[in-house]
């Protein structure tokens, strides 16, 4: 078996942070993608009181579940720069953007794997390992992730190719995502395309939407995962 360099990261924000550091949710997330991660990291966003949520982000790494944290108002300005974003550009996208562009930023492993605090997989699944193989054996690809919701015949619907694990086609979501670091540690997130359009409005210009542009300006692909899933829903 090869030994992949990959990061885990996730996020938390007000609305959530309790239910991903007070609970096994983190810890079982991590399991159920069957890969021995080279860190596990947590960026902390938009909350009311940093320490307070630092402290319970401390627990988790003294018990092992993180190897860090980091809060993302830290790295906001140097990351902006660094990609030549203008925070203004994003047009009430800001929240829905920085964490995730700090973590890419950030990210000193080959690859970067992706779950906002309120998707997880619905349980143990092999998936992470054949996404890396297929992102390395096919230079079109770009970003990998399981199936959404089990919703197994809209991926295959919104495919153009298939093979025996994989559905192969357009789009991208900040829900999931397995990534190449230096594919996206670059200044890729200033283009645009008309199928992006398709992206909420209330989120303005935001990362996934300026990714989805880059991906479809250059035809490069992202893979579905065919015999499992990650379940999206929101918090209450």
């Amino acid at each position: 078996m090869k030994g992949w360099n990959v990061t885990f990261e996730t996020k938390c924000y007000e609305n959530d942070w309790r239910h991903l550091l007070q609970t096994p949710r983190l810890e079982a997330n991590l399991r159920y993608n069957r890969l021995q991660f080279k860190e596990s990291v947590l960026y902390i966003n938009n909350v009311n009181d940093p320490e307070e949520v630092s402290f319970y982000a401390d627990k988790l790494v003294q018990s092992g579940v993180l190897t860090s944290y980091t809060v993302v108002d830290h790295y906001a300005s140097e990351a902006l720069d660094f990609f030549a974003i203008d925070k203004d550009s994003f047009n009430g996208g800001y929240y829905y953007s920085i964490s995730e562009l700090v973590a890419i930023y950030l990210c000193r492993t080959d690859y970067l794997l992706h779950f906002s605090s309120d998707s997880i997989l619905a349980g143990p699944l092999e998936w992470v390992e054949p996404a890396l193989q297929n992102m390395e054996d096919d230079p079109r690809i770009k970003v990998a992730n399981p199936t959404w919701n089990f919703s197994y015949e809209y991926a295959k619907q919104e495919s153009v190719e298939e093979n025996d694990c994989f559905y192969l086609g357009y789009g991208f979501s900040d829900q999931c995502y397995l990534i190449r670091t230096e594919d996206f540690r670059a200044r890729i997130y200033n283009e645009k395309h008309p199928a992006s359009q398709r992206y909420p409005a209330y989120g303005g210009e935001l990362f996934e939407k300026r990714v989805d542009s880059w991906m479809r300006n250059h035809q490069y692909l992202r893979i579905t995962y065919k015999h499992g899933s990650y379940i999206h829903r929101n918090f209450t």
